[in-house]
């Protein structure tokens, strides 16, 4: 009995040894994954809150590099290369800084991200690129330290910096058009499926190039589908048509994808079909 008790006694001891008290970090850490285009963007950040205090010109000083966050440096990293300010950065992780100032910020993509916050002697040559950024006044208070991905496109993204009353972009431009036509490429010279033709033709209309080959591979998914082509794709190929200045098969395609709609309930395409239509003097 006089064991069991040493041995209860000691297990409490240590329990009580080892117990932490844990609290919520005042600058919590956040990450952020992003697909720009087919780049994979991740962020890495601390984020303060304001806390009644006045930050930009106080707490974060004009003119002097600011680690864009808390506790350690901000991090991004891209699977791609990736152009910043016409400048190109090669795939990998960067530390970013900033130099805030009244007008406009100066952001820094640093090639050494393993700083604890700034380097310990900054070093000019390890500086990727520095961008010039405008500030954009909020009609609003952001309590809390805020990067965001912004007005995405296939072939871009903006990186949004907002705190207090400030909104800073920075654009980043992706080589999406680059791998999308080097795939393309590949597989027409390989043996293309019908969804391979479907999606080329798609791209193609999105992104403002040859209509007339989108309108050649956009028949080809359609045939290739046959009775199984599905209101979406017909969808596609009017809209093709259309930019194609084919009104009548643009219709056509129309009729068609309106009907499959409608047999499977997609009010969407019913209303999206139903609009062209109209558009078209066929309604």
């Amino acid at each position: 009995m006089k064991k069991l008790l040493l041995l209860l006694l000691t297990m409490t001891t240590v329990l009580t040894v080892n117990a932490q008290i844990v609290t919520p970090q005042p600058s919590p850490f956040s990450k952020v994954e992003q697909k720009v285009g087919l780049t994979d963007v991740t962020l890495e950040y601390s984020r303060p809150n304001m806390r009644d205090r006045k930050i930009f010109g106080d707490l974060v000083p004009y003119g002097q590099v600011w680690r864009l966050g808390a506790n350690q440096n901000t991090k991004i990293t891209f699977s791609t290369d990736v152009k910043v300010s016409g400048t190109t950065l090669k795939a990998g992780t960067y530390a970013i800084y900033a130099i805030p100032n009244a007008t406009a910020w100066d952001v820094i993509f640093y090639t050494d991200a393993n700083n604890g916050g700034l380097p310990a002697e900054w070093d000019d040559s390890k500086v990727a690129v520095k961008v010039n950024a405008e500030i954009y006044p909020l009609p609003m208070n952001i309590e809390t330290f805020t990067i965001t991905f912004d007005d995405l496109t296939s072939n871009s993204g903006t990186l949004g910096i907002l705190w207090e009353k400030v909104y800073v972009g920075v654009k980043i431009d992706v080589p999406t058009d680059d791998m999308v036509l080097a795939s393309i490429n590949n597989v027409m010279n390989a043996t293309p499926t019908g969804n391979d033709y479907y999606n080329a033709a798609v791209y193609y209309l999105q992104e403002g190039k040859d209509i007339k080959q989108a309108k050649t591979w956009i028949d080809k998914a359609i045939t290739m589908a046959g009775d199984k082509a599905q209101f979406w794709q017909l969808r596609q190929q009017s809209l093709i048509y259309a930019k194609a200045g084919d009104k009548a098969g643009a219709i056509a395609a129309a009729k068609k994808s309106l009907a499959a709609s409608e047999e499977a309930g997609n009010g969407d395409y019913v209303k999206l079909n139903k609009d062209s239509l109209k558009e078209w003097g066929a309604m």
